[in-house]
């Protein structure tokens, strides 16, 4: 049997089958996504050790789900039933830090902002700063190919992705990538596993490109009495040629949950807020600073200034990374992640206020909005099945609606199980057969992450 398999060929404290304990393992971040019962949690702690997993999985013919810290909203680490669930957090060595390569080598149960707090130590700097940064892990980051705060100047994590080592759906531990700056020999292995959900292999480790360190950052507040104004402030700045470092959306629902649950004296006299910064250096930095403010005036700002005050500047930002587990806390909660071009950003916020008004459905709105990802958030009294149903609906007309601007079903949360409808709905049945012809490819026995991603 294959748990006898697992216990004669790994510690036994790397195996997890106590109901009560494994019950925490079942699903990530994406409540509404479904999820299954795994026979046994298994927590490795080395690439050999993962691959002795993926071995007897195929020795069995049994399914195996790779699971990072578990903030995933998508669905996309939740087990289906029968299956082996390998957590990553167990490998969490940063093994390099590499200062005249600028680059760094770690195990995928790395958290980001750990990763990021050593790289400092050193004058460098980790970009990718997903919200959910102090808790997610380097692994999760490449699974989903994630973003983040930052990503509208710096791009997202694949753009950092040198190497990988894999196990392979076939058992087997390879290098993909390389460790120099330029490298275009054969297909991008390494950059087709990134974003691929644990559906392709398994990452046991990740080499990283790193930055210098940045010059202190310029902060921009503006307040907005509707989130259509704040949507033209955001295609101004865009119109005005100006790449902000962060540029960031919240509206006074999130801001509300925030200080309920923090007490950080965040509300505000406005329906939304917008957050800009620039790091640009020196004198080109305050004179950004001072276009993107002229952008949130002519969009229609009711109030907006330079912060002169770094201290309430990043109270603001950590209400923004805060939004979600503080509206969590309020009832179940539907996310979205939708990106759509951003000349397109006033007209997808608009839909999204019709959305909620059509399907009376309370929708908090957070984004990424200098790159036009934005993330909805479709909240639901606890126990309301009606809520539900009707929120679910504003869901799909909101992918639909981001699918007519020219956008995508996700910027940087993962299709998962909640958005296969919207990648089929998105790509030509041509391009959905190539996925499935790679998926067959690198894991022909069809045991890696069965049943997400890929449209049925």
């Amino acid at each position: 049997m294959l748990l006898e398999d697992l216990r004669r060929d790994l510690p036994a404290d790397r195996l997890v089958d106590d109901p009560d304990v494994v019950a925490g393992y079942v699903h990530d971040e994406a409540e509404w996504a479904p999820h299954g019962k795994p026979d046994v949690v298994v927590r490795p702690r080395s690439a050999e050790e993962v691959q002795t997993v993926v071995r007897a999985c195929l020795a069995h013919g049994t399914p195996l789900v790779t699971r990072g810290a578990g903030t995933g909203l998508s669905g996309g680490a939740n087990a289906v039933d029968g299956c082996v669930l390998l957590s990553t957090e167990l490998m969490t060595a940063v093994r390099e830090i590499d200062e005249s390569e600028r680059l760094a080598v770690v195990e995928p149960g790395v958290v980001n902002d750990d990763l990021r707090a050593a790289c400092a130590e050193r004058g460098l700097w980790y970009p990718p700063d997903p919200a959910s940064a102090p808790w997610s892990t380097i692994g999760g980051n490449v699974a989903t190919n994630a973003g983040g705060l930052c990503c509208v100047k710096y791009g997202v994590t694949r753009d950092y992705v040198l190497g990988l080592q894999v196990v392979t759906g076939t058992g087997e531990l390879v290098r993909l990538g390389r460790r120099t700056a330029k490298g275009v020999a054969g297909y991008d292995l390494a950059g087709l596993m990134v974003g691929s959900e644990g559906t392709l292999g398994v990452v046991t480790e990740v080499t990283v490109k790193l930055r210098p360190l940045r010059d202190p950052e310029h902060t921009v507040a503006g307040y907005f009495s509707s989130i259509v104004d704040a949507g033209r402030a955001v295609a101004a700045v865009a119109d005005a040629g100006i790449t902000p470092s962060a540029l960031e959306l919240v509206d006074r629902h999130c801001l509300a949950a925030v200080d309920a649950w923090k007490n950080m004296g965040l509300s505000v006299e406005a329906d939304v807020v917008l957050l800009g910064r620039t790091d640009a250096p020196g004198a080109a930095g305050e004179q950004e600073a001072d276009r993107m403010l002229a952008c949130f005036e002519e969009g229609g700002a009711t109030w907006a200034v330079r912060s002169t005050d770094q201290e309430e500047a990043d109270a603001l930002f950590s209400a923004r990374r805060l939004a979600y587990p503080a509206l969590e806390r309020l009832g179940p909660l539907l996310t979205e992640d939708v990106c759509v071009p951003k000349a397109a950003v006033p007209e997808m916020l608009a839909r999204i206020e019709a959305a909620a008004q059509r399907h009376d459905t309370r929708i908090a709105n957070i984004a990424h909005a200098g790159d036009g990802n934005l993330h909805p958030l479709l909240s639901t009294p606890p126990g309301d099945d009606a809520a539900r149903e009707r929120a679910q609906e504003a869901f799909h007309d909101i992918i639909r609606d981001a699918l007519e601007l020219g956008g995508t079903v996700t910027g940087e949360h993962g299709v998962g199980l909640l958005k296969k409808d919207g990648l089929g709905a998105e790509l030509d049945g041509e391009v959905v057969a190539m996925h499935r012809a790679v998926k067959t490819a690198l894991d022909p026995h069809g045991i890696l992450n069965p049943g997400k991603v890929i449209p049925d």
